[in-house]
């Protein structure tokens, strides 16, 4: 099962990618020759209002030294970022999470859940896409973007997806009338 939302006017904070990307861990180390920066130990990853955390993460680089895909590796790992006019961050976890900078897009990956000022969504496949706010989710961890299914035999759980109700204004009072 695929399901797709789009979230409206909530866009991610335009101005987290202008921030420096600050990488705590218990170690680290760098592949010049490769392009690929693996972190281990209690990693944690701010940038603006983002925050990832996880057990291990690979970051690998393009030839020009700039973010081309980061895999955070958790039991699980995690994800917030807070929205452009927002109060409430967006929060994410899954067993595996993936960040393509270029692409805008988070993709979680086993025992996924995306939670959201009003939406929670779960599966085991969750594509997240920051710019446009779009979630894409599938019961099926290794189904393609048609919905082909897997060659798996063992029953998926579903997607899942609440909706809150809107949080109105609360009603005025009554006129209350001296006699």
């Amino acid at each position: 099962m695929i399901l797709m939302a789009c979230w409206g006017q909530v866009h991610a904070l335009s101005t987290d990618k202008d921030k420096s990307i600050e990488v705590e861990a218990d170690a680290g180390e760098l592949d010049d020759i490769k392009n690929i920066t693996v972190y281990t130990g209690d990693v944690i990853v701010t940038r603006g209002s983002i925050r990832m955390t996880g057990d291990k993460m690979t970051v690998y680089y393009d030839k020009d030294d700039n973010i081309e895909t980061l895999i955070m590796d958790g039991k699980p790992a995690t994800y917030r970022q807070l929205p452009d006019n927002s109060k409430v961050y967006d929060e994410a976890e899954a067993l595996r999470m993936e960040y393509y900078e270029l692409r805008n897009l988070v993709i979680l990956l086993r025992d996924a859940e995306v939670r959201q000022e009003r939406y929670n969504f779960s599966g085991e496949r969750i594509e997240y896409d920051t710019q446009l706010s779009q979630v894409k989710a599938w019961s099926d961890i290794n189904k393609d973007q048609q919905g082909n299914k897997s060659d798996k035999t063992k029953k998926q759980e579903r997607v899942k997806i609440i909706i809150k109700p809107k949080q109105n204004e609360p009603a005025p009072e009554p006129d209350k009338k001296t006699e």
